[in-house]
């Protein structure tokens, strides 16, 4: 029963992923999601059998079939990323409940349903500033809204949530402040304050920042030495806080109480 569950799970995250591919794209046109999906190249409309996730991918070779010019390789890792983790994160949330039946608590609903969608903000975060270096408040401030009543709902409490999510604003609007723009933008305020309602708890929140700092000074460095960048060259810091955020919502305790069981 379990891997029946997981399997559907997936294949939920596989659909959701093809449509974050499209709200991504249609979010950088400035193009609204209710027109049919087509081909960013030819333009060409897309037949559902061609946009099944994943599977239409392998099936056309990589390639559009009207233009027959290569698709973009983001959208069967982002397809495939995001079903990995929604079953990832339904597995995970199973050690919160008593017995598999309560799956259809309506609370474990809502758990699951905060975590997927989590998800789907921080990939969406990941991958436009990966390929644009912007973070879009239109994505970061609904989701503010959201994850803080779905935490509530859910039992963090609302004064805890408060100071997380000002401890993490305020964390970028200093070095805002301080740098005069050059080291981060204003959507990284933004982002912090939406990581800090995320996780509900400033301790969770300090994980997520130093795991942030520490892949993001890695793949600085790595950058540096191998493809010759200054060091005052443009990094999208958004993709390490996305990330830092996904990876702590799943293991931020456990890496909390490693941490401290060494000092």
């Amino acid at each position: 029963m379990l891997y029946l569950f997981l399997s559907f799970v997936f294949l939920l995250g596989l659909i959701i992923g093809s449509f974050l591919n499209c709200l991504i794209w249609r979010l950088y046109k400035k193009e609204g999601m209710w027109n049919r999906s087509y081909c960013p190249l030819c333009r060409k409309q897309i037949a559902w059998y061609d946009n099944i996730p994943v599977f239409s991918f392998i099936i056309l070779g990589g390639k559009c079939r009207h233009c027959r010019k290569k698709i973009s390789w983001q959208y069967p890792i982002v397809e495939l990323t995001v079903g990995l983790l929604f079953a990832l994160a339904f597995y995970l949330n199973l050690i919160h409940i008593d017995d598999f039946s309560q799956i259809f608590n309506f609370k474990f609903l809502i758990l699951n349903l905060r975590d997927w969608f989590l998800i789907a903000v921080m990939t969406v975060i990941f991958i436009y500033d990966l390929r644009w270096y912007l973070i879009l408040d239109e994505v970061t401030l609904p989701a503010l809204l959201l994850v803080s009543v779905a935490n509530i709902f859910l039992g963090v409490g609302w004064f805890g949530l408060l100071v997380s999510a000002i401890i993490g604003g305020s964390f970028f609007l200093i070095q805002l402040l301080v740098s005069k723009g050059k080291w981060i933008g204003g959507g990284d305020i933004r982002l912090g304050l939406l990581m800090g309602a995320a996780l509900g708890r400033f301790d969770l929140l300090i994980v997520a920042l130093m795991l942030s700092y520490f892949s993001g000074s890695i793949v600085g460095v790595g950058l540096i030495l191998l493809k010759g960048k200054k060091w005052n060259s443009q990094v999208p810091f958004g993709v390490f806080l996305s990330s830092a955020t996904i990876v702590t919502i799943f293991g931020g305790q456990a890496i909390l109480d490693w941490y401290l069981g060494l000092i």
